[in-house]
């Protein structure tokens, strides 16, 4: 049986969806593929991201990626991250189911070494719970 494909776009692909497509791939990859995209791609992937997913016991070694990487492709999800309202969130007009399941981006976030990682891990937390019950019922 093949994998179902998802691809979580957001703007930079340094947070939000770096850790979905980590997640995915760790917790659901034996019926899952899990793809990142962003329509601004940063170049980078967030240290305090991967911190918060080793936390978890996930090791992810993904790269910032850019949303033309994947033209062309097909998709059973295509899932986009940001948050409307203050992100310029991509639009994927490919083949694929699309959900928007918004969250604030936690590396605009200020203040002390602990309120960053407080945010990412609540992006994190949020993230585990909405993406297994989204699919499931795929």
């Amino acid at each position: 049986m093949a994998k179902k494909r998802v691809l979580f776009l957001c703007t930079g692909n340094s947070a939000r969806s770096q850790m979905a497509e980590a997640m995915v791939n760790a917790q659901l990859g034996e019926g899952w593929q899990a793809f990142s995209a962003g329509s601004r791609p940063a170049g980078y992937v967030h240290p305090v991201a991967l911190a918060v997913l080793s936390e978890m016991g996930i090791e992810h070694h993904g790269r910032s990626k850019s949303i033309t990487e994947f033209l062309g492709q097909s998709f059973d999800l295509v899932v986009t991250v940001c948050d409307p309202a203050a992100d310029e969130c991509p639009v994927w007009l490919g083949k694929g189911r699309q959900v928007e399941m918004p969250f604030p981006d936690p590396a605009k976030v200020t203040g002390s070494e602990e309120d960053k990682m407080a945010a990412f891990r609540a992006v994190r937390d949020g993230f585990n719970k909405k993406i297994h019950s989204l699919l499931e019922i795929l």
